[in-house]
């Protein structure tokens, strides 16, 4: 399957310069970093740049509007059901930010004991907690990336760590079990939900290729899985059992980095493709889930 383009980022938003992210990376002057699709229960389309601190209002008539602007690297973002944005920011932590204003509401670099060493994505649940990966600066030498779950009351409970890089996350549609895509080892992880915690965790999908890894991920509304594939520009599509079902092919770059399901279409599948500063569009072969928090 392949894609078109939905959005592209317009040229005098483009800021083509170094940024300490960009140059940590070695990728010197970039024009963004796209990141975080999230969309919210009108269907209002947000995104995240995550080498210049931005994070994008785009419009019904395809118009981007700089929302928030701070110094900051925020990545992964979802849409509160009061609307609110929570973003993981791998430099400042876990903010919430008014979708109106774009002020930043709360800022959390960790809790309790906890601080947060880098955080990447996240995913609401039907009772309102919130999973976060943070891998912060895990890699195969050093496995020290965990996944988080947030409760409403704010006590943070480690759900799984030792991980290389946990990247994006997403509770399968009856909650019953959760995936994690792990970036260095290319691979998504699957674990059931049960008391809280996590049970028999294991290896589901091996993906192979690419400069990068899997990145973001979402379901598909009957259990089947979404894993978009930065470095190679695929989103690949999977049975609930975690066989092949398809993949979709950017049209525009190969740092196909997140995806995000239309609430209202959601045989529609929006994907951030950082290297070209667009977000594609394709269509699916069967509904994508809903987001809990878009629900109601």
């Amino acid at each position: 399957m392949t894609t078109r383009v939905a959005h592209r980022l317009p040229d005098e938003l483009r800021l083509e310069r170094e940024t300490r992210w960009s140059a940590a990376r070695g990728d010197g002057n970039l024009h963004s970093f796209l990141e975080g699709p999230a969309f919210d229960r009108e269907g209002t389309l947000y995104c995240t740049d995550v080498c210049h601190g931005r994070i994008f209002r785009i419009d019904a008539s395809g118009a981007w509007r700089v929302l928030a602007h701070y110094d900051g690297q925020p990545n992964g973002m979802k849409v509160h059901r009061d609307g609110r944005l929570f973003v993981a920011d791998a430099a400042r932590g876990l903010l919430i930010l008014h979708p109106g204003t774009g002020d930043i509401l709360a800022e959390h670099a960790g809790f309790g004991a906890v601080e947060f060493q880098g955080l990447n994505d996240l995913f609401f649940r039907a009772d309102g907690s919130l999973l976060l990966t943070d891998p912060g600066p895990s890699s195969l030498a050093n496995r020290c990336g965990r996944v988080f779950s947030l409760d409403t009351g704010g006590t943070l409970a480690t759900l799984i760590d030792g991980l290389a890089f946990p990247n994006g996350v997403a509770a399968a549609p009856d909650e019953k079990a959760l995936c994690i895509a792990v970036t260095r080892t290319l691979q998504v992880l699957r674990a059931q939900c049960r008391g809280g915690g996590l049970h028999n965790p294991g290896v589901f999908i091996n993906l192979s290729g690419g400069l990068a890894g899997p990145d973001g991920i979402a379901f598909f509304e009957d259990g089947g899985l979404i894993v978009a594939h930065s470095g190679l520009g695929v989103v690949w599509l999977f049975t609930a059992l975690g066989e092949l079902r398809g993949r979709i092919q950017s049209c525009a770059g190969i740092r196909t980095t997140n995806v995000a399901v239309h609430p209202h279409q959601r045989r529609k599948l929006f994907i951030t493709e950082s290297e070209s500063g667009c977000i594609l569009v394709a269509d699916l072969p069967a509904p994508g889930a809903l987001l809990p928090s878009l629900a109601g």
